[in-house]
C-alpha cells in the first residue's frame, strides 16, 4: 500500500519541487506549497467499493496522503469522527438538516490531531531531526503527542496566557515548552529562529506542506459519510485556515477523480470579533488579509492575527458562494451552551463560534431552512472547562424548596430560550460587516 504522491507545487507561482526532502514553503516565491498526486492511478485504486473494507480513520485515504510507506504512518487512530444529526438544534435555528462533524473525538481532542499525525509521519519519513511549532494549544497537544509516539524531540512555543490544560498535556508528552508574551505570530518567530540554529523542523500552520493533506480528510471523509455527495454549506471556525484549504483541495481532487462532481459547499468562515483578519479582507474584497492588531478572544484557535495561507481561504470562499462573518465571544459562549443542552455535544469555544455563526445565518436568510448544512465542532470542551464554570454555579442542596421546584419545573417544561433570541431577533446579513460590526 504506497502514496500517489509526484510532487509539490507552489499555490502561487506554481513552481514545482521533489516531495523527498524536508521543505517549508515554497523557495522561489515564500508562499504555500501543495502536495500533488497521480490522480488518474489514485483513482482507479481508491474507489467506494475498495474503501469499504478500510479501517474507518484517515489513513483509509492513503493513496491521496504524502507517507510514501503506510508502514512509516504515525497514528493514534485518527479521523473516522462521526457526523452527526442535530435536530433539536436545527428547530432552534430554523433548519430542516443540521449536522455536526465531531472533531473532538479525535486523539487529543480536536481537529489538530489530523494535520500533525500527517505532518510529523512525513517529518519522520524525511529524517526530521526534531520537530517544532508555535501554537495557542491544541495543535501543540496534537503535535507533542506524535512527536512522543514517532520518537521525535518536540519544541512547542507557546503564548503565555494558553490555556494552562494545553501547556501541561505538552509536557506531558515530553516536549520541551516555551512561552511568550505575545500571541501566535510572536511565537512563530521564535521558532523560525530555533529552526535556523537548531535545524527544528517548522510544522507551522501551511508554512511545510502535510498538514493540509491530513486536514483535507476532514472533507474526503465527509463526503464518503454523505455518501459521495457535498452539503449546501460547511460552517468553520478559522483561525490558520488550514481546514478550509485542505477540503477545498480535497473537493478538487475528488472531482478530478471521478468521485463527485463539481458541486461545492458554500464555505463560511467564522472568526472571533476580537480577531478577525480573513472576515476584514473579505468584506473589503481584498485577497490577502493584513496583521489584525490587539487580537483578543477566549477562543484561542481564532486567535491568529495574520495567517500565510490568506489568499487560499479567501479564494475558496468566494468560489464556493460562501462567507465570512465574526461573533462576539458572549456569543460563542451560547453556541458552546445551546449545543450542550440541546445535543449533548460539548464542545470547544471555536466549536461554540461555528453552533452560533448557523443560526445567525439562518436568521439572515443567506442560509435556508432546507440547506443541508454542515458545522464543524473543531474541538472537545473538557479543555476549555475554565470557561464555562462561572456561568453554571453549584445547586446547594440546602437551597430553599422554591429553587428545586424550579429545577423540576425546568425538566419538564419547554427548553429555555437562551440564545435563540440573540440569532433570530432582527439579525442582518453578517457578510458586509467590517471587523465583527454588523450592518
Amino acid at each position: 500500500m504506497r502514496s500517489f504522491l509526484t510532487h509539490l507545487e507552489c499555490s502561487n507561482c506554481a513552481a514545482t519541487y521533489s516531495a523527498d526532502q524536508l521543505v517549508t514553503i515554497c523557495p522561489a516565491c515564500g508562499k504555500v506549497l501543495f502536495a500533488r498526486y497521480d490522480l488518474a492511478a489514485a483513482a482507479k485504486a481508491m474507489t467506494p467499493q475498495g474503501l469499504a473494507g478500510r479501517r474507518w480513520n484517515l489513513w483509509r485515504y492513503f493513496e491521496l496522503l504524502p507517507v510514501r510507506d503506510l508502514a512509516n504512518a504515525i497514528t493514534l487512530g485518527e479521523g473516522g469522527t462521526p457526523l452527526l444529526s442535530a435536530p433539536t438544534l436545527g428547530r432552534t435555528f430554523g433548519f430542516d438538516r443540521l449536522l455536526i462533524k465531531d472533531e473532538g473525538q479525535n486523539p487529543t481532542g480536536s481537529f489538530k490531531a489530523r494535520g500533525l499525525g500527517v505532518a510529523v509521519s512525513r517529518a519522520k519519513e524525511l529524517g526530521a531531526p526534531a520537530v517544532a511549532i508555535p501554537s495557542a494549544g491544541n495543535a501543540a497537544a496534537a503535535m507533542a503527542a506524535y512527536a512522543a509516539r514517532a520518537g521525535l524531540p518536540a519544541v512547542v512555543v507557546m503564548p503565555a496566557d494558553a490555556p494552562e490544560v494545553m501547556k501541561a498535556e505538552c509536557r506531558a508528552y515530553g516536549a520541551t515548552v516555551l512561552l511568550v508574551d505575545g500571541l501566535i505570530n510572536d511565537a512563530g518567530k521564535l521558532v523560525r529562529e530555533g529552526a535556523a540554529v537548531h535545524g527544528w523542523f517548522d510544522v507551522s500552520t501551511l508554512k511545510e506542506p502535510y498538514r493540509a493533506e491530513g486536514k483535507k480528510t476532514m472533507g474526503l471523509e465527509l463526503v464518503e459519510q454523505l455518501g459521495w455527495r457535498v452539503p449546501d454549506a460547511i460552517v468553520y471556525p478559522t483561525g490558520g485556515g488550514t481546514g478550509i484549504v485542505g477540503m477545498w483541495k480535497a473537493f478538487a481532487e475528488l472531482e478530478e477523480m471521478g468521485l463527485i462532481g463539481p458541486e461545492r459547499p458554500k464555505l463560511i468562515v467564522v472568526q472571533a470579533e476580537g480577531c478577525a483578519p480573513i472576515v476584514r479582507a473579505f468584506d473589503a474584497g481584498e485577497r490577502h488579509a493584513p496583521l489584525w492588531a490587539n487580537s483578543a478572544t477566549v477562543a484561542p484557535g481564532m486567535r491568529v492575527p495574520v495567517a500565510i495561507g490568506d489568499y487560499l481561504i479567501l479564494d475558496a470562499v468566494r468560489r464556493s458562494g460562501g462567507t465570512a462573518l465574526t461573533v462576539s465571544d458572549a456569543e460563542l459562549m451560547e453556541g458552546v451552551h445551546l449545543a450542550a443542552t440541546r445535543e449533548g455535544l460539548y464542545g470547544s469555544p471555536e466549536a461554540g463560534a461555528a453552533v452560533i455563526a448557523a443560526g445567525k445565518l439562518r436568521a439572515s436568510g443567506f442560509l435556508r431552512q432546507e440547506d443541508e448544512v454542515v458545522v464543524f465542532s473543531t474541538g472537545a470542551g473538557m479543555k476549555h472547562t475554565d470557561l464555562v464554570a462561572a456561568e453554571y454555579p453549584v445547586l446547594d442542596p440546602a437551597a430553599p424548596a422554591e429553587a428545586l421546584t424550579a429545577v423540576g419545573e425546568a425538566a419538564g417544561g419547554e427548553p429555555d430560550a437562551r440564545g435563540i433570541a440573540a440569532t433570530a431577533a432582527g439579525l442582518q446579513h453578517p457578510g458586509h460587516g467590517r471587523g465583527g460590526d454588523p450592518t
